[in-house]
């Protein structure tokens, strides 16, 4: 029966009191008419108000009493979910991989691992799919945030019927937090502005700590605490890293939570940056591989593949799939190309291990406290299959520019080849080392067609609560399966209706019963996915699969789906899709085809769709129409990929100063970073504007005086020369109305799509060498404007 909430009190008093008083409403009306933690029905209370007893005579003053709070069943377990990026199931050690994972061995020796359990082959839809427990497609996720659609399915907006499982948890009596990568905000609404409905906070965490979107620098990331922007506490050369500091920060809150409210049970959910591109990880961890990699892929590969079968990991009779032939093979390349490719993939593993032991020190930490026998770890290596963005080659200098179509030479990665990793690059490795840690399956991240995108490792671990310790568990599982199973070994039934929403049935299914025996049958029997047109179906030990394209050939993909080979796979005997059944079995295949249209109906994938990521126009901007932008000193910063317009359009910035006797430098404005943005800022007393074209070139047009002493309005105008892309444009310095300086960029581009539009300081890495971040403005900045022209 349904769990109704009453939501009158939200509408006037906005969503974060609502939820204190829903907690409120709940409870006491679920322990007032039915004596227990769970109800069947829940009314709406009194608003703001607290029980009391009736009284006796009308006259005699009533008895007040307090009102009862949200409860969780007795023995409902603690839940730690741990979500990694884009890691191959053959990357890390504990499923065969060269990636040295010891926390997640040690979590494996105590619980179980999956082989067969599946993702949606992309960040945004694993994520909603993990945390609704629906399909991805019915929360809006049909692809990443950062390229929605207007379609239902693709519009990145969570809806209301699928109230999260962190919601639902919290208004059953647990705490809630999430630590990491938050990639399901739409991105016109991740700015620091909001909305924040569908924030983290919003959509049922207590408390979070993380960054926004689907990548963030590991060095100098753009990081909130719930809805509001912080400083992190060192800086790189203090020895900050994104990884470790959420890692400090989940240990701080469960030693809180131990400290103050132990009686409770938690879900905590950590999902670190890692090992999404870029890169980046302490110098130390790296170089333990160094040489790890010089026998290339092909080899890897079958190394991985060695010890897959030799761990049981994968069944005997497993079959190695071959390189596709968009792959190089390694014997082919030159020396040159094998000593940076090597070092690429020496990065990624040190990233990973890197990873894998900050997670150790915060499942330490779980264990320790009271209650931390009773917690239940789901470990996901992975919420896609390995990376392809990387390209051929992979980007030792910008994964930006292989997205924008610009080069990054041989030559120039190998001049730069002992700094990869650090804070300077936003640096990737060739997807051919992606390819490879995905043995034994084909294709990579964002082929959701073939087990190469979608086939990722699980390991669960619950002390006392499972059997065969160490084993291989080989149901066939699913992300969405996670919610569900949740819901079971805590006792709580998912809501018919949330805050007077009715909500979607689950898609996934519990697989609590696993945990304790291994021959139960796999619960989750049919399954589709699609993710940028490659397609898929599956049932009862057979997949149907449509590959539409590749990742790294994102930019040739056509939008003629019919014209696509499907290929069938009878997967309960063929674990690699290695052996493809299509011509033998034809009416097989038209059933999975049959199958998988009726699936993409009932869950709004259809039209499929290609969509296009940073495009102007395509989907909702809290700027389209605004021409005129006022700023000031020390605001929060904004994201490069929200809120800000382009600037290599033509525009106009002007900014009110305050210039000290002793003069003052700084920056006024900057946006994006060491591999690409625009600086105005003044050094030495001169204005300065500055042009950096992906780390390529950088150009600066210096006024020809100083900035004089006292009040001060200064301005730069930038008029693009064509609307040819990169064309450059003129530029035009003034002081006090008067133009001081004329010059030219040569070429003009993007920005470091990780880094921040700031005022009064450069926040990130700096956009010109003639500076060093943060430059604060030493002076009074009053305000900024900008104009577009």
């Amino acid at each position: 029966m349904p769990i109704v909430v009453d939501s009158s009190y939200a509408q006037q008093h906005g969503p974060a009191v609502s939820m204190k008083r829903s907690n409120r409403v709940f409870n006491y009306f679920v322990r007032s008419l039915t004596g227990a933690g769970l109800a069947a029905t829940a009314l709406s209370a009194p608003q703001g108000q607290a029980a009391e007893s009736p009284a006796s005579d009308p006259g005699e003053s009533q008895k007040p009493s307090w009102p009862t709070f949200p409860s969780a069943p007795a023995g409902a377990p603690n839940v730690i979910v741990i979500m990694l990026d884009d890691v191959g199931f053959g990357a890390a050690s504990a499923f065969g991989g060269p990636a040295q994972t010891p926390a997640l061995e040690r979590l494996a020796a105590a619980g179980l691992r999956y082989n067969q359990f599946h993702t949606t082959a992309l960040s945004s839809p694993t994520r909603a799919a993990l945390l609704s427990g629906r399909n991805h497609h019915q929360v809006g996720f049909g692809t990443v945030a950062d390229t929605a659609t207007a379609h239902p399915g693709y519009n990145s907006i969570w809806p209301k019927s699928a109230a999260s499982i962190m919601e639902v948890l919290r208004r059953n009596g647990y705490r809630t937090a999430g630590f990491g990568k938050w990639h399901n905000t739409p991105v016109w609404e991740n700015g620091p502005g909001g909305p924040f409905d569908r924030w983290p906070n919003g959509l049922g965490f207590e408390y979070f700590y993380g960054f926004q979107g689907g990548a963030a620098t590991q060095w100098v990331p753009l990081v909130f605490r719930n809805n509001a922007f912080v400083e992190t506490p060192k800086t790189p050369a203090e020895g900050y890293h994104f990884t470790t500091d959420i890692a400090d920060d989940a240990i701080g809150w469960i030693q809180t939570h131990q400290a103050t409210g132990a009686d409770k049970p938690y879900f905590l959910y950590f999902a670190p940056g890692a090992t999404h591109e870029p890169l980046h990880v302490p110098r130390k961890w790296i170089d333990k591989y160094r040489g790890k990699f010089d026998q290339g892929w092909d080899k890897l590969r079958e190394e991985i593949f060695a010890r897959q079968k030799a761990a049981g990991i994968i069944p005997k009779n497993a079959v190695l799939t071959p390189r596709p032939k968009q792959l190089p093979a390694w014997n082919s390349l030159s020396a040159d190309e094998k000593r940076l490719l090597a070092r690429q993939a020496e990065v990624f593993a040190g990233f990973l291990e890197h990873t894998d032991h900050e997670i150790g020190r915060l499942l330490d930490a779980a264990r320790a406290g009271p209650r931390g026998d009773n917690t239940l770890v789901f470990y996901l290596v992975g919420d896609n299959g390995a990376s392809a963005e990387g390209g051929l080659l992979g980007s030792d200098i910008n994964i930006a520019n292989a997205f924008q179509g610009v080069p990054n030479p041989l030559e120039e990665q190998l001049a730069h080849i002992d700094e990869i990793g650090n804070e300077n690059w936003d640096n990737h490795y060739s997807v051919a080392w992606g390819w490879a840690t995905n043995s034994p399956f084909q294709w990579t991240k964002g082929v959701a067609s073939h087990f190469g995108g979608t086939r990722n490792g699980l390991v669960v671990s619950w002390p006392n609560h499972t059997a065969d310790n160490g084993a291989v568990r080989t149901q066939f599982t699913h992300v969405t399966d996670i919610v569900p199973t949740i819901l079971e070994v805590s006792g709580i039934e998912l809501p018919q209706t949330v805050d007077g929403v009715e909500q979607l049935p689950l898609a996934g299914n519990s697989f609590a019963a696993t945990f304790k025996d291994s021959r139960v049958p796999s619960a989750h029997r049919s399954q589709y996915f699609e993710i940028l047109g490659n397609r898929a179906m599956y049932q009862d030990g057979w997949i149907a699969s449509a590959r539409h394209g590749i990742l790294w050939e994102f930019g040739k993909w056509s939008a003629d789906f019919d014209s696509d080979t499907w290929e069938l796979y009878h997967v309960a005997e063929d674990f690699s899709q290695a052996k493809n059944l299509a011509k033998k079995y034809p009416e097989k295949l038209a059933e999975l085809q049959r199958a998988f249209d009726e699936e993409a109906r009932r869950n709004n994938v259809l039209p499929l769709q290609i969509p296009t990521a940073f495009q102007p126009g395509v989907r909702p901007n809290v700027i389209a129409n605004l021409k005129q932008f006022t700023y000031h000193a020390d605001q929060a910063p904004i994201s490069v990929r929200n809120g800000v317009p382009p600037l290599t359009r033509a525009h106009r910035f002007e900014a009110d100063l305050t210039v000290p006797a002793s003069g003052a430098d700084g920056v006024i404005v900057s946006a994006g970073g060491r591999l690409g943005g625009f600086s105005l800022f003044v050094k030495e007393g001169r204005l300065t504007y500055a042009s950096n074209f992906y780390a390529k070139s950088i150009e600066e047009v210096v006024a020809t005086e100083p900035l004089p002493a006292g009040d001060v309005t200064i301005a730069v105008t930038f008029t693009p020369r064509s609307k040819e892309r990169w064309s450059g444009g003129d530029v035009k310095l003034e002081i006090n109305g008067k133009v001081v300086t004329e010059g030219a960029f040569t070429r003009t581009g993007g920005w470091q799509t990780t880094e921040t539009f700031d005022i009064g300081r450069d926040r990130g890495t700096a956009v010109s060498a003639q500076y060093a971040s943060p430059f604060i403005y030493s002076g009074v900045l009053k305000q900024v404007r900008l104009s577009l022209l």
